[in-house]
């Protein structure tokens, strides 16, 4: 799953965005409100995280507009304003959560996880299948054949990417730019390294592989059938 901070403190912001990064999420940061409701708005994020007081457009307005315009993404807020009256304002405009700072990331995360689960009960299951293989989104599982597969954070990203596009080719620039958040030599080999290692724990004394190379274009995840 991909979260999109939208804070103006960068320290913050990186600190929040690694722990979510170490606990298996992808995270971008915006560092202003205008950035963040074009972000925001444009479906690739399974939740936002958004500083109440911002640059150029405050929380709230950045709630509002995305509810206005039909935008039902998820949305946490963070803030250091401990006031009732503004936790109601900003929750009645839309927002899913209210978090005052300072705050601890564990709690940011089981938070988070908490908004998550209530809005798949209403919509889109979060368990991703092919074949024999079953991920779960929001546990971060994987299982093969009824088998727990344990994933580094890094590779477990990576296969849910590949099932996002499953029985279509990924190519290497491609997870680069969605679960790196700085950029390679094109000529590196990172992915091939990382692909490897997920291959060796998904596919390894199976019968049937379901990771594969196209070779001169990237990888596919098939059931082969």
């Amino acid at each position: 799953m991909k979260i999109l901070i939208v804070e103006d403190d960068r320290a913050s912001a990186n600190f929040l965005a690694r722990g979510l990064r170490e606990s298996g999420f992808g995270a971008d940061v915006a560092q202003d409100g205008v950035e963040g409701l074009e972000l925001g708005a444009d479906g690739r994020y399974d939740a936002l995280i958004v500083e109440r007081a911002l640059p150029r457009l405050d929380g709230l307005q950045v709630i509002e507009t995305l509810r206005r315009a039909g935008h039902e993404v998820p949305v946490l807020v963070i803030s250091n304003l401990a006031d009732v009256d503004d936790r109601v304002r900003v929750l009645r405009a839309g927002a899913d959560d209210y978090i005052v700072k300072p705050y601890a990331v564990a709690e940011v995360i089981a938070r988070l996880e908490a908004v998550l689960r209530r809005r798949e009960k209403g919509g889109v299951t979060p368990v991703v299948r092919i074949a024999d293989l079953e991920l779960d989104r929001l546990s971060r599982t994987v299982r093969r054949g009824g088998t727990a597969i344990k994933l580094q954070p890094r590779e477990f990203r990576i296969l849910e990417y590949l099932l996002r596009h499953a029985d279509q080719v990924v190519t290497r620039t491609m997870l680069l730019e969605a679960l790196w958040d700085f950029n390679f030599d094109p000529q590196t080999n990172v992915i091939d390294v990382h692909i490897s290692r997920l291959r060796a724990r998904v596919d390894k004394g199976r019968e049937r592989p379901l990771i594969q190379t196209v070779r001169g274009a990237g990888y596919m995840i098939t059931s082969g059938e």
